[in-house]
């Protein structure tokens, strides 16, 4: 596995950012201008100020040190959910699995790396790590996509140096609000394409099951997301559905 070298271009167009995150050549490469947003998302930041979240992050550090976790997912709270209205098929796909859940509502990318720093993937080695996060990147500081594919790109890189023979199942991220014209989806749609180029099928496998929550017309209902954003217990089921067979076989079993 190669371990990611460099994250200072961005991929416009057709080839994506996540085809210099992933080592691959390009033709379309272009200096992006430094930026606060583009430093707040790629550098390491913590939420410790908030009790609930260092209580969280103890929590965790206490179940990592338990060790043999074979399945770890990584994200914000539509990860956290898999806790709440995700529990029950959460029981059912990853109950007999030694799965780790390590999703912090209101995270964004700069906090998973934190997170990542601060040991959440120390001292075991999992088979599969599964990420989905930013779309609180675009909800709280309105990142654009190139963005948050640059902090992803970073979590995808420091789970490598963490983790080298952990296979990576990079989702795209979910989609949110009714309409697929409405610009925070139209964000998080743009941010996936280049996400997707981030998968080479080999240590980082892209996955994109957005459809699998959407009407025909692309109408985000409040029957799989109450609130448009968060997905309730049938939006988990359709999630650990649609999952599972990529996931069985990264698991190789």
């Amino acid at each position: 596995m190669a371990v990611i070298k460099s994250l200072r271009g961005v991929v416009l167009g057709v080839v994506s950012i996540g085809a210099m995150v992933c080592g691959l050549s390009s033709t379309h490469a272009v200096e992006v201008p430094t930026s606060e947003s583009m430093r707040v998302a790629t550098t390491p930041d913590d939420r410790l100020g908030e009790e609930w979240w260092q209580k969280r992050h103890d929590e965790k550090l206490t179940l990592v040190k338990e060790g043999g976790w074979e399945l770890a997912f990584i994200g914000d709270s539509i990860t956290h959910g898999w806790e709440g209205h995700g529990k029950e098929t959460w029981s059912k796909y990853y109950g007999d699995r030694k799965a780790i859940n390590l999703g912090y509502s209101g995270d964004r990318t700069e906090h998973v790396l934190w997170r990542l720093d601060k040991g959440e993937l120390d001292g075991y080695e999992p088979k599969v790590a599964v990420i989905m996060i930013g779309t609180n990147n675009t909800g709280h500081r309105k990142d654009a996509p190139e963005i948050i594919a640059m902090g992803v790109g970073r979590i995808v890189q420091r789970i490598q140096e963490i983790s080298p023979k952990t296979k990576i199942l990079l989702l795209g991220i979910f989609p949110r609000s009714a309409e697929a014209k409405d610009p925070q989806r139209e964000n998080n749609d743009l941010t996936n394409a280049m996400l997707a180029k981030m998968g080479n099928d080999e240590t980082v496998f892209f996955l994109n099951i957005n459809d699998k929550f959407l009407t025909e017309d692309g109408v985000l209902t409040k029957e799989v997301m109450p609130d448009l954003l968060h997905p309730e217990a049938a939006g988990y089921a359709i999630w650990a559905e649609a999952m599972e067979p990529t996931l069985a076989k990264l698991l190789e079993e």
